[in-house]
C-alpha cells in the first residue's frame, strides 16, 4: 500500500502518530496496574493510579481522533486506505475507546476497588487497541 500524506501536521510530521502515544502508554500503563492491584494485595493505590491512567487515556484519545479524522477525510474514496482507515478509527473511537470508558465508568464511584468486569474490560481493550493500531500502522507507513 503506497502511503499517505498527513493533512495534519506539526512542524511538517503528521500529528495522529505522535499523538497516540499519550493514550496507548496510559492504557498500557492501566493495565500494569490493574494487573499489581489483581495479583498482588488488591492493594487500592494500584487501583487509583489505573484509574486515572484511563481518564488521561480517554482524554488523549479523543484529542488523538481530530487530527486522525482529519487525514481520514483526505484519503480518496473506494481505496482500500479509506475502508482500513475507517476500521482503524471506528475500532479505536468505538471499541477500544468504549471499552476502556466503560471500565472508566464502572470504577468511578470506587476508583480504589474497581469490579473485576472493569478489569476484565480494560484486558479486552487492550487487546483491541493492538489489532486497530496494527491496521493503522498500515496507513502511515
Amino acid at each position: 500500500m503506497a502511503t499517505m500524506e498527513s493533512r495534519a501536521k506539526v512542524l511538517g510530521h503528521a500529528s495522529h502518530p505522535m499523538l497516540i502515544t499519550i493514550p496507548i502508554g496510559m492504557f498500557v500503563g492501566a493495565l500494569v496496574f490493574d494487573g499489581l492491584h489483581y495479583f498482588r494485595d488488591r492493594e487500592p493505590t494500584w487501583a487509583v493510579v489505573s484509574y486515572w491512567m484511563i481518564v488521561t487515556g480517554l482524554i488523549g484519545g479523543l484529542v488523538a481522533a481530530v487530527p486522525g479524522w482529519i487525514d481520514w477525510f483526505a484519503i480518496p474514496s473506494g481505496t482500500r486506505a479509506k475502508s482500513v482507515g475507517l476500521v482503524h478509527g471506528l475500532g479505536n473511537g468505538i471499541g477500544v475507546m468504549g471499552l476502556y470508558g466503560a471500565s472508566w465508568y464502572l470504577r468511578r464511584e470506587d476508583p480504589g476497588h474497581p469490579r473485576d468486569l472493569a478489569l476484565l474490560l480494560s484486558v479486552i481493550g487492550f487487546g483491541l487497541s493492538g489489532v486497530t493500531a496494527w491496521l493503522g500502522g498500515e496507513l502511515y507507513e
